[in-house]
């Protein structure tokens, strides 16, 4: 268990895959109708979900995205190019299903709910709100710590129980969005504190700013990041972290933990996995990467993970979209693994090369 300052994070039992099931799964993905190699990453894909379900016969089960939602003290410094008050004005839209990801999900067959993870206003009851808000937005972490450590661990405490809820109802396969106007910025600069690489390389455009209006936001997240001194990913998430990022990290866990086939989207939830596999290497053998997102301290996060995503589409939206336009493909990958016909069921009597 990890300590800091009489926080103690819970266990998360994740195990490395097992690849003793690996030859079984190579045989039965090379003896189908096709030459060796032809389906590419959706051979590999096939591959990494065999060893995630621990199984030759692979499922997608009641497939779901959480997007998690929260807002940011440090969005009164203007590192957005929209007020805070957009986030509650954006989850209202998740809710009358009139947001991309809605379309998406709708489109693709996947569940959708939306958490409250710490927006900054009342929201209407709703079938697909989850109400779970840690505060009405973080603290401004240009003059102070962005949450406390019991505020930390309530969130990642909470995103990993809603996981659970989801696996409780046989889900197997999940993906994390997120939405929180001022959230690239703290992405950012978990990015930098855990990785070093300079802020002005982890930093974007969020939200659509001009040049003018990065170079103040840049500006700002330096004055934050000499002011924060830190030393775990503990303290990263909570001195310049927010509600919902806390939340991924405890998602991200508790997926692992339970075998789940889970997506990661773009640069918000890519910074929660950061801190979520700085605890527990593991976690990112069960993390498919869906896409290279526009904002431009992805790449180099995803090059930190070792990860190759699947799509790059020029995508910087958020809200778990690049998971849903990428779910087909993990479709793909499952569907030819269980259904395509083999050499010896199609009667055909030389491989293909």
């Amino acid at each position: 268990m990890l300590n800091k300052a009489n926080i103690v994070l819970p266990e998360f039992n994740i195990k490395a895959l097992n690849s003793e099931l690996r030859s079984a799964l190579q045989a039965k993905i090379d003896q189908k109708t096709k030459p060796l190699g032809a389906l590419g990453r959706l051979e590999d894909l096939a591959l990494q979900i065999g060893l995630i379900q621990q199984s030759l016969t692979l499922t997608l089960v009641n497939p779901t995205v959480l997007v998690f939602a929260a807002d940011h003290g440090l969005a009164d410094a203007g590192v957005s190019a929209y007020p805070q008050s957009v986030t509650a004005q954006m989850v209202v839209n998740f809710l009358n299903g009139g947001a991309a990801i809605n379309v998406f999900t709708s489109q693709h067959g996947l569940e959708l709910f939306i958490v409250d993870a710490g927006v900054n206003a009342d929201l209407p009851s709703h079938p697909q709100l989850i109400s779970a808000k840690i505060a009405k937005s973080t603290r401004n972490c240009l003059t102070e710590p962005a949450m406390t450590p019991m505020q930390m661990l309530q969130a990642i405490n909470t995103g990993a129980n809603l996981v659970q809820q989801q696996h409780n109802r046989a889900c197997n396969c999940i993906g994390f969005g997120e939405m929180g106007i001022g959230n690239t910025s703290s992405a950012a600069l978990i990015m930098h504190k855990l990785t070093g690489i300079g802020l002005e390389q982890c930093a974007g455009l969020g939200t659509g700013l001009n040049q003018q209006q990065f170079n103040h936001k840049l500006s700002v997240l330096q004055q934050v990041s000499a002011q924060h001194l830190v030393n775990t990913p503990l303290d990263a998430l909570s001195h310049v972290g927010g509600f919902e990022i806390a939340m991924m990290v405890g998602a991200f866990l508790r997926a692992a933990e339970c075998r789940m086939v889970t997506i990661v989207d773009g640069f918000i939830a890519s910074a929660a996995l950061l801190v979520a596999s700085r605890i527990k290497p593991e976690v990112l053998d069960y993390c498919i990467f869906s896409h290279v997102s526009d904002e431009q301290g992805h790449a180099l996060l995803l090059r930190e993970f070792n990860a190759n995503a699947l799509l790059q589409l020029n995508m910087r939206l958020g809200e778990g979209s690049g998971i849903a336009v990428c779910y087909p493909l993990i479709q793909s990958a499952v569907n030819f693994l269980t259904q395509m016909a083999s050499f010896s069921d199609a009667g055909v009597a030389e491989k293909l090369t």
